[in-house]
């Protein structure tokens, strides 16, 4: 047998492979390898955007802040017959429409419910 030959080829106990169709057999099962993870992949892409979907189909539509800010007062006073009150707010050169607007225009960009937040005070700031 040439030396060279033996250095050249891998043996599998059925058959001789010349290099030539071991890299092809390698490149071949890297190829399924890879298609197979590009399928799962793909999968979870789209697992992941039904359900994504199902979950926003549940929720509510946000509100404007406009709207928020009329409907969070006629609801708290609608849930309990009780007034709840988490202190006193004082307003700096605000009225209170305009505080009501900022009021719901932070609890809509922080998703945290109107009635959980507490404001201290809202200061009007002019540009100078």
């Amino acid at each position: 047998m040439n030396p060279a030959l033996v250095m050249l080829s891998v043996e599998d106990g059925l058959r001789k492979y010349e290099i030539g169709e071991a890299l092809g057999v390698a490149l071949f099962v890297w190829a399924i390898v890879f298609a197979v993870l590009f399928i799962i992949f793909v999968c979870i892409r789209v697992f992941g955007a039904v359900v994504g979907s199902a979950t926003k189909a549940k929720e509510p539509a946000p509100a404007s802040p406009a709207t928020a800010a009329a409907a969070v007062a006629p609801a708290a006073e609608a849930d309990s017959g009780e007034e709840f009150s988490s202190g006193s707010l004082r307003l700096k050169g605000c009225d209170e429409k305009t505080a009501a607007m900022i009021m719901a225009i932070v609890s809509d960009n922080t998703g945290i419910p109107l009635n959980e937040l507490i404001f201290k005070s809202i200061t009007l700031v002019e540009d100078k």
